[in-house]
């Protein structure tokens, strides 16, 4: 494994692209999960070694051909590594100053970045129709139309859309043709129910490219990236050849081996996800945001606006966390935790802030599908270490109220084909006060903490953190929200 590691100024040893009336952000929060006097320091001696023996575990466990990981605090880097290998066959090892991965949807959080720099400069009006700055129609939803506000809280009320990879570079089209010649069917109002898009952010990135006049890769190199140093970062695909020498191979598993993939394409829908970068440029990018835009004497935004970005706009469930704009809210206590997923094909990543605490890190990792696994169990790890907790104290089921049990559909789905079974969930009793929850051939075991709400027993840490699931009226009958998915949501199909 390779190190870069900074321990508070000395040296030490040490997410697939991809989320009735809701409540607003000030809704009831439920109770959070017991937490110790002093839970919003963060506990930082050892995380390194930690970090290197969790991923220990992980490569011989995860199928992890490579991670790379970068933790901040303070305003500077604190530790970073490189694991296994970004090229097998060539024997290269992952360096987390000069390998690239693939960030997935952590890519958004750049165009978000993007977007409220036009905000600033009094181009966009956040509650002004989206159709004020293109040149193609998005259609109302019974008159409603889909406001700039509601592709930062992925409300849009749009259907999922397919098709957004390509196998070859000749099958790249402009993203800007791409979205309108693949407009989703709206399927409920604008502002009114969480359901991840995709197609709304690359929505997001034109309206910057249509008002700047600058193309969104040339845009966000010359006001992101290259104002903060991060010089190994591109929404470009293929990757500039300098770059491209320094890619980390993506791998799957194939006959029982880690077998290479060739670089994967998402120009299609390119601010949502196209990105590459490494380890570093992601740290400095975090450290500009725990900064409120600047990092040394270079700003990328303004405080006002960071503060917007990780502000609360809307939830799902009354009592689990939702989204803030652009970020998800990961916890809202002890402490608050917003960040971003990014699943490729072949990469699975996590960038996780706790705003108050000054801290951050970004992993990801490529490997067989387990790796994926690997990237939350690695997230779940670190949160737990740095940031403790207790399980929440049980409740005993009330009078009169019923297990929620069902068969339930995720909200984000593509409705022009038929609902697959990778969508659906099933819950059912698990005596009087737990439930389980089937996905695919995965059962997870859930014991009640509250009305309507449990928490997640199976593969509980010790420290946390402790996954939750809320049931509550939708628009068309009961819900569900995990609250590890803040970003979309199940409505029971059957009793």
């Amino acid at each position: 494994m390779t190190h870069h590691r900074a321990w508070l100024g000395a040296t030490t040893a040490l997410a697939l692209l991809t989320v009735a009336s809701l409540p607003h952000a000030d809704a009831r929060q439920a109770a959070p999960a017991t937490v110790s006097a002093d839970a919003d320091q963060p506990q930082l001696d050892g995380l390194a070694d930690f970090i290197d023996g969790v991923m220990a575990q992980q490569i011989r466990s995860h199928e992890i051909a490579g991670a790379t990981v970068a933790v901040v605090h303070d305003g500077e880097l604190l530790f970073s590594a490189g694991y296994g290998f970004a090229d097998i066959e060539n024997g290269s090892r992952v360096d987390p100053a000069r390998t690239l991965f693939r960030p997935g949807s952590v890519s958004k959080l750049f165009t978000w970045t993007a977007l409220m720099q036009q905000v600033e400069e009094g181009h966009v009006d956040l509650d002004e129709d989206v159709n004020a700055y293109i040149d193609f129609h998005i259609p109302d939803f019974e008159g409603q139309p889909v406001r700039v506000r509601d592709l930062l809280s992925h409300t849009p009320g749009m259907s999922d859309v397919s098709g957004i990879t390509a196998a070859t570079v000749d099958e790249l089209v402009d993203y800007g043709e791409w979205i309108q010649q693949h407009i989703p069917e709206r399927v409920w109002a604008p502002g009114t129910e969480i359901a991840y898009s995709n197609y709304g952010v690359a929505l997001a990135g034109y309206i910057v490219e249509r008002l700047s006049g600058e193309a969104f890769a040339d845009y966000a190199n010359t006001h992101i990236f290259e104002p903060l140093d991060m010089h190994a970062t591109s929404f470009r695909e293929p990757l500039p050849a300098h770059l491209a020498a320094h890619m980390a191979t993506g791998y799957e598993i194939e006959d029982g081996l880690l077998t290479a993939q060739p670089f994967e394409l998402f120009s299609l829908i390119m601010p949502a996800g196209s990105a590459s970068a490494t380890a570093h440029d992601m740290s400095r990018f975090m450290r500009a945001m725990l900064n409120g835009g600047a990092l040394g004497d270079v700003r990328i935004l303004g405080t006002g606006s960071v503060e917007l970005l990780m502000s609360n706009s809307i939830r799902n469930a009354p009592d689990l966390p939702g989204m803030a704009h652009g970020f998800y809210v990961v916890q809202e206590d002890g402490p608050r935790l917003i960040g971003h997923g990014g699943n490729t094909g072949d990469f699975h990543s996590n960038l996780i802030l706790a705003p108050r605490e000054n801290f951050g890190f970004f992993v990801s990792t490529t490997g067989g599908s387990e790796s994926s696994v690997g990237r939350t169990d690695l997230t779940n790890a670190i949160i737990g270490r740095v940031f403790p907790q207790a399980p929440t104290p049980r409740e005993p089921r009330a009078e009169g109220e019923v297990l929620p049990t069902g068969a339930y559909r995720m909200n984000r789905r593509n409705y022009a084909q038929p609902a697959r079974e990778e969508y659906d969930i099933e819950v059912t009793g698990a005596g009087e006060n737990a439930i389980r929850i089937r996905f695919l051939d995965d059962v997870s075991y859930w014991e009640r903490i509250g009305p309507m709400t449990f928490e997640k027993v199976t593969g509980a840490g010790e420290d946390g953190p402790f996954d939750r699931v809320q049931f509550y009226p939708g628009r068309s009958g009961l819900v569900l929200s995990f609250s590890y998915q803040p970003y979309m949501a199940y409505h029971r199909v059957t009793d």
